[in-house]
C-alpha cells in the first residue's frame, strides 16, 4: 500500500475522503456562480444600464474564460503545484470581490466577469483532476462526491444570487458571495495538493503544446472533442432562456429561478448515481445514458403543461448530472493520466469553445423570433448531436 512519508495518507484512506470534502464543498462556488449568469440579466443591466443582448456578450466572455482560459492554464498548470494554482484563485476571487464599486462601464464590468471565470474555471480543473488521483479502488465514487458539491452549487447558488441581488442590491451582493467563494478556494488551497504517489508532470511547456497538438490530429479526439463541447452546449443554451421560460408558463420570477435551480438540484441524485455507476458499468454508457435523459428533457420543454414541465425540470437534471460528472473519467480513461489536469484543461477547451457562443446564441434567438421555440429547438440538437459524435469517438465509428 502506497502512503505519504510522514503523512500515513494512501489511497482512499481517511486523508482522501477529507481532500474530496473539501473539494466538494469548493465546487459549489464554481459551475454554480458562473451558470447564473440568466439571474444576473436583469438586475445587472439595471444597474449598469446594458441591454440584454449586451450583457449577454459579458457572459459569454465569463464562460470563455471559465472553460477555455482556464483550459490552458489547466495545460499549464500540470507542470506546477495544486496548491500553489489553487492560492492564486483565491487570492483573485476576492480581489475582485469589491470591484463593482469601482465599475461602471460595460468594458470594466467584462473584465471583472473574465478574471471571475478563469478563478473559477480554473479551480474547476485542479479540483477534477487532481481529488481523483487520491483514489483507486472507489475513483467513480469519489468524483462523484465532488461532481455533488458542483451540482449543489447549481441547485443553491441561482436562488442564493436572485434573492441577494434583490435585497442588497448588485455591487454588496457580489461583494458579499465573492467573499465566501474566497474563503472556500482558500480552503482547498490549504488541503487539495496531488498526493505524494500521484507523480506531476515533468514535461516541458513545449512537450505539453506538443502532445496537445498531436491530439488534434486524431480523428477519435476531434469527435471526442466535438461530443464533450456539445454535451455542455445544451446546458448552455437552456441557461440563457430558462427562467424567463418558466416565467412565461406562469411562475413568478423567484419561483422560476428556484424551478432552474432544481435542475441542479436533481442533478445531484445522477452525480452520486453516475459515479458508483462507473465502478460498475463503465463510464462511456453512463454518459451517454445521461445524454439520452437530457435530449428527452429537453424535448419535453415543448410542451406548455407545467406537470410536463416539472418532468422536463427532472430529466434535464439527470442528464446535467451525469454530463458534469462523467466526461472527466471517460477521457482520462482514454488518455494518459499522468497528464491528469492537462486532459481535463484540453477538454475544457472544448466546452468553452461552445460557451463563447451559446448563450449569446440563445438570447439572439428569443429576440429575433419572439418566442421560445427556436432555442429549444437549437438546444434539442445540440445535444444529439453530442450523442453522436461521443458514439462515433469512443468506438472508432
Amino acid at each position: 500500500m502506497r502512503t505519504a512519508p510522514g503523512t500515513g495518507a494512501q489511497p482512499d484512506g481517511r486523508r482522501s475522503w477529507a481532500v474530496a470534502i473539501v473539494g466538494a464543498i469548493a465546487m459549489v462556488f464554481t459551475f454554480g456562480t458562473a451558470f447564473s449568469y440568466g439571474v444576473f440579466q436583469r438586475p445587472f443591466g439595471d444597474a449598469f444600464g446594458v441591454s440584454p443582448v449586451a450583457l449577454s456578450t459579458v457572459f459569454a466572455v465569463m464562460l470563455f474564460t471559465f472553460f477555455i482560459g482556464s483550459g490552458v492554464v489547466g495545460v499549464l498548470a500540470a507542470r506546477f503545484p495544486a496548491r500553489a494554482v489553487l492560492l492564486g484563485c483565491a487570492v483573485a476571487t476576492g480581489a475582485i470581490a469589491p470591484s463593482l464599486y469601482a465599475v461602471e462601464s460595460l468594458a470594466g464590468l467584462t473584465v471583472v466577469f473574465a478574471v471571475l471565470g478563469l478563478a473559477l474555471g480554473t479551480v474547476f480543473v485542479l479540483l477534477a483532476s487532481v481529488v481523483p488521483r487520491w483514489f483507486e479502488a472507489r475513483r467513480g465514487a469519489a468524483t462523484g462526491l465532488i461532481f455533488v458539491g458542483n451540482g449543489l452549487g447549481l441547485f443553491v447558488l441561482p436562488p442564493i444570487w436572485q434573492r441577494t441581488l434583490a435585497r442588497v442590491g448588485v455591487r454588496r451582493g457580489f461583494l458579499l458571495i465573492m467573499a465566501v467563494t474566497a474563503v472556500a478556494f482558500l480552503l482547498a488551497a490549504v488541503t487539495c495538493r496531488r498526493p505524494h504517489w500521484a507523480a506531476r508532470s515533468t514535461a516541458t511547456v513545449g512537450d505539453l503544446l506538443e502532445w496537445a497538438g498531436g491530439l488534434v490530429g486524431t480523428r477519435q479526439f476531434r469527435l471526442l472533442f466535438a461530443g464533450i463541447g456539445l454535451a455542455f452546449a445544451w446546458y448552455q443554451l437552456l441557461t440563457a432562456y430558462a427562467i424567463d421560460l418558466f416565467a412565461t408558463r406562469g411562475l413568478t420570477e423567484a419561483d422560476a429561478a428556484t424551478a432552474y435551480g432544481l435542475i441542479g438540484g436533481v442533478s445531484i441524485i445522477s452525480r452520486l448515481g453516475s459515479g458508483y455507476a462507473t465502478d460498475r458499468v463503465g463510464s462511456r454508457r453512463a454518459f451517454l445514458a445521461s445524454l439520452c435523459c437530457a435530449a428527452v428533457g429537453v424535448g419535453l420543454l415543448f410542451a406548455p403543461q407545467i406537470p410536463i414541465l416539472a418532468v422536463a425540470i427532472f430529466l434535464t437534471g439527470i442528464g446535467l448530472g451525469g454530463c458534469a460528472t462523467l466526461y472527466v473519467p471517460l477521457v482520462m480513461g482514454i488518455y494518459d493520466p499522468e497528464k491528469d489536469t492537462a486532459i481535463v484543461g484540453v477538454f475544457n477547451v472544448a466546452i468553452g469553445t461552445s460557451a463563447l457562443v451559446m448563450p449569446l446564441l440563445g438570447t439572439a434567438s428569443i429576440a429575433y423570433t419572439g418566442g421560445y421555440t427556436a432555442a429549444i429547438t437549437l438546444t434539442l440538437v445540440a445535444t444529439l448531436v453530442s450523442v453522436w459524435a461521443t458514439v462515433a469517438g469512443t468506438t472508432g465509428r
